[in-house]
């Protein structure tokens, strides 16, 4: 047995480790074993991840690549392959992942069990949508091969599935062609929620990629909106070299505070203000930015942190969203990097998707005990009141009842669950 954290920190607990490194034997192993969970590169803030006292099955050692077509841009690869270097092969073929989120360090299996999504819903969806099959391992020993075209009601279950309907045990992606690894980017600041939202919606046509940094700490919804669409750039250089810089250690207490954030949410907002306008940017370093800054998540100090990421309808998204950086404000808590944007209209393909028409807000927090639940218990008033719904890939304490009522489609998904595979999430959420 090993300690085991997720990305937030919260806390270790004892796992019985077993590596998963041989695709042609995973299934058996799993049969074997009976019971447990897969797990990727752990990047999940909250416990959709963790099996304490229980079976993980670690997926980074499926990690090669199976097939690829460069002239159609379809690849399959076991589900271990982390996403940097997925597009680090595929770019200097001309392709790309169509979706990403914030963060290359995830799997390729985690990144489906989640249907992550990235700055470009509007126009792209999330990830499961260019999920053209996979290969599911179960723990009674069958193996579902399954995609949008075949057995697509497994398929639906398992995207965005939480890793509960079986083991992603390899995957077949289309991938996007792309002129180059450049992108155009324009940032704008904007004063309150109502340009926010302007620029939200006059973006959608023009841009590829919208989102934005709002202050959670300014009370009036002012923030910086960052907007960007890929570009054949010539003549310019690749990027030479990727500087990585780390956190050497955990600090006694959380470097995010009181004190610490209104400095630096003032600063960043001026300094993003004066640089404003158009700029080329290569794509990892302006998608990407925490990525070389590793173990970041350490500066939250021994008690870790939550993240919290809502999603609400836009007939009720100003009020809400506003609501929720009053209450943030009069709390006294939030985080740098507080994220606001749009999800378009889109139908998801996974039943337990996270993705919905309307606005998502995403924090962290720092870990103050009953302070951050009483803040997260506003929050949750909040988003039930206005009809939205939680991302269960970065939740490590949803009520029950909110999970329910945001996720329609539960009953049907869980028709589909594996009953040897549970993870706190399941316990704490579905009750096993």
């Amino acid at each position: 047995m090993v300690k085991v954290s997720s990305w937030g920190r919260l806390d270790s607990r004892d796992h019985e480790l077993v590596a998963l490194a041989d695709r042609a034997h995973a299934a058996a192993h799993i049969a074997r074993d009976g019971r447990g969970l897969a797990q990727g590169n752990a990047r999940s803030y909250g416990d959709v991840c963790l099996n304490p006292d229980g079976r993980l099955w670690r997926t980074t050692g499926l990690d090669r690549f199976i097939a690829f077509d460069p002239d159609s841009g379809r690849l399959r690869c076991e589900a271990g392959v982390l996403l940097r270097d997925l597009q680090r092969m595929s770019i200097a073929h001309g392709w790309l992942l169509p979706v990403t989120p914030g963060t290359q360090m995830i799997t390729v299996g985690g990144a489906i069990a989640n249907d992550v999504h990235g700055k470009n819903h509007h126009v792209l969806g999330t990830f499961g949508d260019h999920v053209l099959g996979l290969r599911l391992a179960r723990t009674d020993g069958t193996v579902i091969d399954c995609g949008p075209d075949r057995e697509p009601l497994w398929f639906a279950a398992t995207v965005g599935g939480m890793g509960l309907t079986g083991v992603i045990v390899e995957a077949e992606l289309q991938l996007r062609r792309v002129a180059g690894p450049w992108l155009v980017t324009d940032t704008v600041p904007y004063r309150d929620l109502d340009e926010f939202f302007h620029l939200a919606d006059s973006s959608e046509a023009g841009w590829e990629q919208t989102v934005s940094w709002v202050d959670c700490l300014s009370g009036i919804g002012r923030g910086l909106f960052f907007r960007a669409n890929l570009a054949a750039i010539p003549d310019r250089a690749a990027l030479a070299s990727r500087r990585v810089f780390r956190v050497p250690f955990v600090p006694p207490v959380s470097l995010v505070n009181g004190v610490s954030l209104r400095v630096f949410n003032e600063a960043y907002f001026q300094a993003k203000r004066l640089e404003a306008g158009y700029a080329i940017a290569h794509f990892e370093t302006y998608t990407y930015p925490l990525d070389n800054l590793h173990d970041w998540n350490r500066m939250y100090g021994p008690r870790g942190f939550y993240q919290y990421q809502s999603v609400v309808p836009r007939e009720s998204g100003r009020e809400a969203v506003q609501g929720m950086l009053a209450a943030i404000k009069a709390a006294g808590q939030g985080s740098f990097l507080a994220v606001l944007k749009t999800f378009g209209a889109r139908r998801n393909v996974g039943m337990m998707s996270f993705p919905r028409p309307g606005v998502t807000l995403a924090l962290d927090f720092p870990n103050r005990g009953q302070r951050t639940a009483a803040l997260f218990e506003r929050l949750d008033a909040i988003v039930r009141a206005a009809g939205g719904r939680i991302y269960a890939a970065k939740d490590a304490r949803m009520p029950r009842d909110l999970f329910e009522s945001g996720y329609p489609r539960l009953a049907e998904f869980l028709q589909y669950r594996d009953p040897g595979i549970s993870s706190s999430m399941s316990r704490r959420l579905i009750g096993s």
